[in-house]
């Protein structure tokens, strides 16, 4: 009997402490692999990193051999050339007579065929294309406040005008009238235009110019970008 009693005793004793040793197993296991886990996530983490930053460096070095920086340009003709660094346009601007001209050129913002390949059928390539870049030619008199602004078309050898409109350096109405499309004036207002602004060196040169200008910009903003992506990411 007193066997009996002793061997209940010491069952509900193991019992007891195997109870407790499993409630405290539980409590520490997540501790023991949490530091695990974030070894494993500062692993990829890193390797991730490693990855984009082995991408950029080779296509900057490769950027750099190909296309290697140019001076940038400061002056065409009678303009002066501000090259907006890290922006997505330029400003040209030049005194005429008693006139202040200011130019804003976005870089290349589309593409149509050229003209040489409507007839040729097929795929186009990228001789076939021909990119675009939009400009406002903006042109005020002395102290008054309104401005003639022209919308226009760079094509890689022509300008072509869209639209043109009087709007004032006042508060706009919030839809001013802009004029009819600049194709359905008559057609010796649409020459004398042209002339109005070729005097002015808004011309088929300019055009060639800014196509250029725009290759190169694009390029060296590309390079810029990537410059900035890979500081950013080898920041600690």
């Amino acid at each position: 009997m007193a066997a009996t009693r002793l061997y209940r005793s010491l069952s509900k004793t193991l019992i007891h402490k195997l109870s407790q040793n499993q409630q405290l197993l539980s409590c520490n296991l997540p501790n023991l692999h949490l530091p695990r886990r974030t070894y494993i996530s500062d692993m990829r983490k890193s390797a991730f990193e490693a990855t984009i930053l082995r991408f950029l460096r080779h296509d900057i070095q490769f950027e750099l051999q190909s296309n290697p920086p140019k001076q940038p340009i400061t002056k065409f003709d009678s303009f002066m050339v501000d090259g907006r660094h890290g922006e997505r346009w330029i400003r040209l601007k030049r005194q005429y007579a008693n006139e202040d001209i200011k130019v804003e050129v976005t870089m290349f913002d589309g593409a149509a065929p050229a003209p040489s390949s409507n007839a040729s059928g097929g795929i186009p390539n990228a001789d076939d294309i021909q990119l675009h870049i939009t400009l406002i030619v903006s042109i005020s008199k002395g102290e008054g406040d309104k401005v003639l602004e022209i919308a226009c078309s760079a094509w890689p050898d022509s300008i072509e005008i869209n639209r043109l409109f009087i709007r004032t350096n006042k508060k706009m109405q919030a839809e001013p009238y802009a004029g009819p499309e600049f194709k359905e004036l008559d057609d010796e207002l649409q020459d004398s235009l042209y002339d109005f602004l070729e005097v002015r060196g808004i011309d088929d040169n300019l055009a060639v110019f800014l196509h250029g200008y725009m290759k190169n910009k694009d390029k060296a903003e590309f390079r810029g970008w990537m410059e900035r992506v890979k500081s950013f990411i080898e920041r600690k």
